[in-house]
């Protein structure tokens, strides 16, 4: 006999259990993990959904109580089935829930009620209506005349039910009359919402022409594809060397063989082009998911693609879970953005999760990157991916001359805005020519903290572990829970007036420019002015259109966008991001600047980057200014190297949450001493229990324990260990416990 482990409907929340089933004998041959079945439920036996999450012929229940599946759901097993296995993967290797996992990979589960176009169609012939009417008019049912007049007036007989409600006075009783005595019959057309922001203004592209190195990139990939077991492929091009147009030839490529082509983006702001420029080539048939789009919205394309009628989906990490039934390549697009990994559980990440649907799919997966993560450019040094380089931009135009200004420099001379000398000439040149410019500043908000002057304290969040932040209206507001509290006129500790905050935020670089260039039109996108929705297309178009002259904005201006007429980048306080206490501190410094600077000198025009740091001599600036990706890399990996960070080593944090922090620290302590009793060799490296680098969130404390090996499995056997001691150990209860592979 077999027996499947099966969970109930995940529309609701229940725990995470599993409750075993008869497989009944017919279907036996058919049932594998992943299938949805229809199974009786509860004391009154009503029959659900449920997923099947595990095969045994090991009996755990009382033989007497147990129940059988009633069917199986043959139109989803082709592609749920699919996404549910992928789910179990994502359970095993992050540590989540399964509950959880089916959560993240079937996202959109309370159904959405689909909106429907209603026609009134004439079933009887034109004579007969004719006939029907002259006995109408001599009865007082005149907005029965009405109708059927329309109805014998339109070609074909059929208007839109709405049309006779609002226009012709229609009633319910006049549509029953009608249908009763079968004159007219109602029907229903589903129309789906177009998620793509001005889709009928987007004109249809032609294909590019491809240069020498993107036909020979192209080449190169569709021969990896060709092998019997085909890598995942890294495209390594620098800023500006058109990858996005050899994706749009493979994509192309794949339609042709009737599959389908997800292509995530690191930002929502990414979308307004990069689904704009493959709207262009394929039409209706892409599609765009995001946070932005209503639940109306996110179903309907959902339902579009498992049904077919879409054929690329283009979105950030949630895309990678679209429903396609026959997935024939994935391109992650920016890869080494950290917006790729989840910070819920399960915390995937979008690149190994996708190798891994891949692989399951028989499809195929492109990396594409200016700035490789450590982790892609280590695996394809090592052969585990294919490398392709695009080493030249589009048309061999130059890379932008970058200059590195160095802000102590600036003081010295007295000069203390935001804007060094240098950069404030290069912006007055800019606008003389009539050309646009883009200032990145890798931070929020009006001003980073707000501290005294006199004692040095720091206005804190009472609920978090981190300084508020200052905003216009003299807000002080916490970007972690929401708190909000109005900015002090003294300081609270010791009542010195000299209270401020350090102003390094877009908001104040705005009024700079705004008081040094009043000629200048000058757009600010930066979390705070993207809120709304449509808000990111609506400041990108106004800036594409040349309805503006400066660009100003944090990390979400300087990815992947490519405005023609931006001849100057200025990176502002570019060593910001240095600073954070994280070990791919570096690494990030060196893409954001990369990227940055990218984004300058893309059409026609010389390109100019001014990077103002207060560390000029560190080798991610230095590199990066040079744009010299193999030299950083070096100079990294040693580093990485010599501390067994990752990629050298794997990494995995235990992370623990309470409410109650002596209960906390207990049960962390205990867990170290666990880990010290399943490996006791030298090999792995523990680190901690220590504070979270954000000991408190909204009055939940928080610790972690850091784990190193170079043997991946080996992490994943200690993490099922560590779930097995937490569910059996009472103490955990007040507990809350993930893991996370960094």
């Amino acid at each position: 006999m077999t027996y499947a482990d099966i969970i109930v409907d995940i529309s609701h929340e229940k725990l995470d259990k599993s409750f075993q089933y008869l497989v009944p004998q017919q279907l036996e041959e058919q049932i594998q993990v992943g299938m949805v079945v229809q199974i009786p439920f509860g004391r009154g036996n009503h029959v659900r959904k449920g997923y099947v999450v595990g095969l045994s012929s090991k009996l755990k229940v009382d033989g007497s109580c147990i129940k059988s599946i009633v069917s199986i759901e043959n139109d989803q097993e082709t592609i749920e089935s699919r996404l549910i296995a992928l789910a179990g993967w994502m359970k095993e290797h992050y540590g989540s829930t399964m509950i959880q996992a089916l959560k993240t990979v079937l996202p959109i589960q309370k159904k959405v009620k689909a909106q429907e176009k209603r026609w009134i169609t004439l079933s009887i012939s034109r004579e007969e209506g004719e006939k029907l009417l002259e006995e109408l008019k001599k009865t007082r049912f005149k907005a029965r005349i009405r109708l059927l007049e329309a109805l014998l007036g339109e070609n074909g007989g059929r208007i839109e039910a709405s049309l006779a409600l609002k226009e012709l006075g229609t009633t319910v009783s006049v549509l029953k009359y009608f249908t009763e005595n079968k004159v007219v019959t109602v029907e229903s057309d589903q129309i789906y919402r177009n998620a793509v922001y001005d889709a009928e203004k987007i004109p249809h592209l032609a294909p590019d022409t491809l240069s020498d190195p993107q036909k020979k990139a192209v080449e190169q990939i569709l021969a990896e594809w060709q092998k019997p077991a085909p890598r995942p492929v890294l495209l390594h091009g620098v800023t500006g060397s058109g990858k996005t147009q050899v994706y749009m030839e493979l994509i192309d490529q794949v339609i042709r063989q009737g599959r389908q082509a997800i292509v995530l983006i690191p930002e929502i702001a990414l979308t307004y082009q990069t689904v704009r420029r493959f709207y262009g080539r394929f039409g209706d048939k892409v599609s765009v998911i995001n946070s932005r789009l209503s639940q109306g919205e996110r179903y309907d394309q959902f339902k579009r693609a498992k049904q077919g009628e879409l054929q690329v989906m283009v979105g950030p990490r949630s895309a990678l879970f679209t429903p396609f039934g026959n997935l024939g390549l994935i391109i992650i697009d920016e890869e080494h953005e950290s917006s790729y990994k989840s910070e819920n559980s399960p915390r995937y990440h979008a690149r190994e999760t996708a190798i891994y649907r891949a692989k399951m799919e028989g499809a195929n997966v492109i990396l594409g990157s200016a700035t490789p993560s450590m982790e892609a450019y280590y695996r394809a040094s090592k052969g585990e991916y294919a490398m392709v380089k695009l080493e030249a931009r589009y048309e061999e135009r130059p890379l932008p001359q970058v200059s590195i200004v160095d802000m102590r420099e600036q003081l010295k001379k007295g000069n203390r805005s935001a804007l060094s000398m240098e950069l404030k000439g290069a912006l007055g040149q800019c606008l003389a020519k009539g050309e646009q410019a883009m200032l990145f500043l890798n931070r929020r908000g009006y001003a980073g903290f707000v501290s005294c002057r006199s004692c040095g304290h720091v206005m804190k969040c009472p609920h978090c572990d981190v300084s508020l932040s200052e905003h216009n209206g003299r807000k002080l507001i916490c970007h972690y829970c929401g708190y909000e509290t109005a900015k002090p006129d003294r300081c609270p500790v010791c009542s010195s007036p000299y209270i401020g905050g350090f102003k390094a935020g877009t908001q104040q670089i705005q009024q700079v420019v705004e008081k040094e260039f009043p000629e200048a039109r000058v757009l600010r996108m930066d979390y705070d002015t993207t809120r709304a929705k449509g808000s990111y297309e609506e400041i990108l178009e106004a800036f594409s259109q040349h309805r503006a002259d400066i660009l100003i904005g944090t990390q979400m201006i300087v990815k992947g966008h490519d405005f023609p007429d931006v001849t100057l980048v200025g990176v502002i306080a570019a060593d910001l991001s240095l600073n954070a206490d994280d070990y791919r501190s570096g690494e990030r410094t060196f893409q954001l600047l990369t990227q940055a600077v990218g984004r300058s000198g893309r059409g026609k025009k010389e390109g100019h980057a001014l990077i103002q740091t207060y560390s000029p001599d560190h080798y991610s600036i230095q590199t990066a200014s040079r744009q010299d990706y193999e030299e950083f890399y070096e100079e990294e990996m040693g580093y990485r190297i010599l501390m067994d960070y990752p990629p050298s080593a794997h990494m995995m944090a235990v992370l623990g949450a309470s409410e109650d922090e002596a209960v906390l620290e207990a049960a962390m302590h205990y867990l170290r001493l666990f880990v010290d009793k399943l490996h006791s060799g030298k090999t792995l490296h523990v680190i901690g229990p220590a504070p979270a680098p954000v000991g408190k969130v909204k009055d939940i404390y928080r610790r972690v324990i850091y784990l190193k090996h170079e043997n991946y499995d080996l992490l994943v056997r200690i993490k099922d260990r560590l779930e097995e001691y937490i569910e059996i150990n009472s103490g955990f209860r007040k507990v809350n416990i993930q893991f996370d592979f960094l």
